[in-house]
């Protein structure tokens, strides 16, 4: 076991088209369990990255009058900057046109020739351009009047006929099985795994991992006529990004730290390629399959599923512009239950901020440091004795923190974040109820209790939704005079719950949060 150590990926985005709020989701989950992961003391690596090959990029780029390599190229920007604008830290951003790529793909190939899991064969039978399918399991065919439409994207199928190369991916039908028996938390959720282990029990077919047809992409060893199709391609990034392939020293022990990966993420329409597709060939390849998948369902607006093939996307930077990056990364992580399908919608966004942020943790802040500093009080000690409201207060700061643990290190960052709110309302109850601006007149050894109480909840609240709004929640420590480090112990300080901090306030320059003015 990895036992300090986290991987977290997300899927390679298809760079046809800029990201979207779908794709931010995935990318935002993945962020949140690095950050929490970091949080804890863990070192993490974190990875994410662009798909470019195929049929659809050669054709897109065709369509702007510029070469494949040309057009993928000026498509990475609108994914980096969109990363870095909503404070994505990923370690490594790999591309399936990057060298270090390709060698590990077609080593994957050629270690699957050399055991003899691969072979020639013709495919004859329905294929979807736009999702890069080959749709094998014809009852999921749609039929509309005379046309045959994809499960997936519902657009018209292709009927091809073409020599490729499979992998005998229905040889290890049984051995998928009997891993997904011995490891149930394979998938979150728990229903994703009884979808998967439905399918591998009805029975597999080889897999095409090649394409005659389809130039742009890595050719196939040995038969340069062939490249290399995509899901044999991409999925291999998740090796390919920590040294697999590679014969130095440095990137075989990087691999070896790193692998097996602790969760990939990804939205439910690719989690029958990473649970079937990618265990069988790490399977044939004697490595270790990944500790986890969190298979999340779809943004939906006006009902439909939130994708570039629809034409129905929101573009993340125009949001952002509009209220800003971090109030969204909460919107989305608190709204969204990875369980099932989310509703984004404008007016709930617009309610969170305002209700949660502005109002409950925001005000906080603002009524707490500007009383104490308007009475003098600008340097906060901790109490030896705790009145029994603050005492109770401290009881509840301490479960307020296991409950957040046991909630993010589950995956279920929605009720996570939903017990955290919580929290804060309850020390805004606290805060009404003892009075403060009253009790500073009558008991000032009190009041610096009831400030100091409140300050180390604050404190409390912004490590632990740090994951979710880092720059903000730093913003709030440095309100506290906390300057905010990961060198710090702050799984023991949030642990322990010791309220013997001394803090030195500054009023914040600007309201933590502004509530947005109603839209339609």
């Amino acid at each position: 076991m990895k036992n300090n150590h986290f991987y977290v990926t997300t899927p390679l985005y298809y760079v046809n088209s800029k990201p979207h709020l779908g794709t931010l989701y995935t990318t935002l989950l993945a962020d949140v369990a690095a950050r929490f992961k970091k949080l804890m003391g863990k070192e993490v690596f974190f990875l994410t990255g662009t798909d470019e090959h195929g049929q659809k990029v050669a054709d897109k780029a065709k369509g702007e009058g510029k070469k494949p390599k040309e057009f993928v190229d000026s498509m990475i920007p609108a994914f980096k900057d969109t990363w870095k604008l909503y404070g994505i830290e990923y370690n490594k951003f790999i591309r399936t046109t990057d060298s270090e790529h390709e060698v590990a793909v077609t080593k994957l190939i050629k270690e699957l020739q050399d055991r003899g899991d691969i072979y020639k064969s013709e495919y004859s039978g329905w294929y979807c351009v736009p999702c890069e399918t080959f749709i094998t399991i014809t009852s999921e065919i749609l039929k509309e009047n005379s046309k045959y439409l994809c499960p997936s994207c519902k657009r018209e199928l292709k009927e091809i006929k073409e020599e490729n190369y499979f992998f005998r991916l229905s040889a290890y039908g049984e051995q998928l099985l009997k891993f997904y028996e011995d490891h149930p938390n394979f998938i979150i959720p728990r229903e994703r795994l009884n979808e998967v282990v439905s399918f591998v029990k009805s029975g597999l077919e080889d897999l095409s991992i090649s394409r005659k047809a389809v130039k742009w992409g890595i050719p196939f060893p040995g038969d340069p006529e062939h490249t290399i199709y995509v899901w044999a391609d991409a999925l291999t990034n998740y090796i390919a990004a920590i040294g697999y392939g590679q014969d130095d020293e440095a990137s075989k022990e990087n691999f070896k730290k790193w692998w097996p990966a602790d969760i990939h993420m990804m939205a439910k329409d690719i989690v029958r390629f990473h649970a079937i597709y990618w265990p069988a060939f790490l399977m044939a390849l004697d490595l270790p399959i990944p500790q986890r998948l969190l298979v999340h369902g779809y943004i939906l607006t006006n009902g439909d599923k939130m994708s570039k093939s629809l034409g129905n996307v929101i573009d993340p930077s125009e949001l952002a512009k509009e209220y800003g990056t971090e109030p969204i990364r909460y919107y989305f992580i608190r709204q969204m239950s990875v369980h099932q399908d989310g509703k984004f919608d404008i007016g709930e966004l617009e309610n969170r901020i305002s209700a949660d942020l502005a109002n409950n943790l925001g005000n906080l802040l603002s009524r707490t440091v500007s009383l104490a500093i308007n009475n003098d009080l600008e340097t906060v000690f901790s109490s030896k004795a705790l009145e029994p409201a603050s005492a109770s207060l401290h009881v509840r700061c301490e479960e307020a923190y296991r409950a957040y643990w046991d909630g993010m290190n589950h995956f279920e960052y929605h009720i996570a974040l939903a017990d955290l709110w919580k929290f804060i309302s309850e020390i805004n109850v606290y805060f009404n109820d003892q009075r403060p601006w009253k009790i500073v007149k009558e008991n000032k050894e009190l009041f610096e209790e009831i400030i100091s109480s409140v300050c180390h909840c604050l404190e409390t609240v912004a490590l632990m939704a740090w994951p979710i709004m880092p720059k903000k929640m730093e913003t709030l420590l440095n309100c506290l005079g906390q300057k905010f480090d990961l060198k710090n112990n702050y799984e023991e300080l949030l642990r322990k719950n010791i309220w013997n901090r001394t803090y030195n306030l500054k009023k914040p320059e600007i309201p933590l949060f502004v509530r947005p003015e109603k839209k339609e």
